[in-house]
């Protein structure tokens, strides 16, 4: 990717990604055209197939999060993944999802969707995993979809949004579905979206840079609340962002029923988390006070972020004070793979 200083900057402040010295900025630029050996393990990255791309577009939607939708294809992911020492990437749909109003457009696209996912780990062995994109909030039929989409295609897990239609993750209303999740041991990947309905303050900032991180505190506060992640042990839950605001706000969290404060904390330490638009020492520093090393995910947000961000994060990682040679080995791999074993190559 064809890249300058200048926009390079640009780039960084539209992320909201900071680093705390020009040293990091010096390394990106030096190391720019190296090619490491494959190793790493991306749990959030996208796939936008014309399938999904072209439903979306039919009933005017172009854009998610403030942006335009990217241009992807397959290639593009693996040569990205190939510059910057992706082994895997384990792919998902993201915001703005498949439910817009009409279920059985939902369910269609889903269908849809995961097949192409299992076509693509088909045609590229390792190189992919996939998360299920399920159509809530019809849950009988995301119930069927997840059979199939495990079953048969045999997909890594599935990837909900924080909130369909306005019922966050957490919400009673999809116990049948964390009921089978958790008959399955699932791994389920959060990815955040907007408010329903728009109900957000109207800024000059696209809501993917504030929006997606609040909204991923709610449905982390949703799971708690609910005692979801209490009465259904057996989902590993890998969050978005490094947990959107959670880590910061962990002890006013705890707050909202003292009587269980620490319960609330261990709720939090039980989850995994991503390091996408997350890998400055701001972030870390709190997500590294809540939570063991060993859950914490290394994640590119490709393609919504472009390149140039999937090395800002591996320069971040690496210049972090706070881990150690172990540590951010783990974080790149390792706890990846005490996840989903079968990309062990060993």
């Amino acid at each position: 990717m064809p890249v300058n200083r200048r926009s390079f900057l640009k780039i960084a402040s539209i992320y909201g990604i900071l680093f705390s010295s020009n040293a990091v900025l010096a390394s990106i630029f030096s190391n720019w055209k190296t090619r490491p050996q494959p190793d790493r393990i991306d749990v959030h990255h996208h796939i936008l197939p014309s399938v999904y791309t072209s439903a979306l577009a039919k009933i005017g939607i172009t854009s998610a999060g403030g942006v335009p939708l990217p241009n992807w294809n397959a290639q593009k992911s693996l040569d990205v993944m190939d510059r910057n020492g992706i082994a895997t990437a384990i792919t998902s749909i993201s915001a703005p999802g498949i439910y817009f109003g009409d279920f059985e457009f939902s369910k269609d696209l889903a269908k849809r969707c995961n097949e192409f996912s299992a076509d693509l780990i088909s045609d590229n062995k390792m190189r992919f995993g996939g998360f299920a994109v399920l159509p809530l909030p019809d849950v009988k039929a995301a119930v069927n979809e997840l059979e199939y989409a495990l079953d048969v295609l045999k997909l890594d897990g599935v990837v909900l949004l924080s909130n369909v239609d306005g019922h966050y993750l957490g919400t009673s209303k999809f116990d049948d579905l964390y009921s089978e999740l958790n008959r399955r041991k699932a791994i389920v990947y959060i990815h955040p979206t907007v408010p329903a309905n728009g109900k957000f303050p109207k800024m000059k900032i696209p809501t993917s840079v504030e929006e997606f991180v609040f909204d991923t505190t709610r449905a982390i506060s949703s799971l708690i609340l609910n005692k979801t992640l209490k009465r259904f042990p057996k989902i590993r839950f890998i969050v978005s962002h490094a947990g959107g605001t959670a880590p910061y706000i962990a002890w006013r969290m705890s707050l909202l029923d003292y009587r269980v404060h620490t319960d609330t904390i261990n709720d939090l330490k039980r989850l995994y988390y991503d390091t996408a638009l997350s890998a400055s020492p701001y972030a870390l520093r709190s997500l590294q006070e809540l939570v063991n090393p060993s859950h914490i995910l290394f994640g590119s947000d490709y393609p919504f972020a472009p390149e140039i961000i999937t090395r800002m994060t591996i320069s971040g990682l690496n210049t972090f004070n706070g881990f150690d040679e172990k540590q951010l080995r783990g974080i790149n791999r390792e706890n990846a793979i005490d996840l989903f074993p079968q990309f062990d190559r060993k």
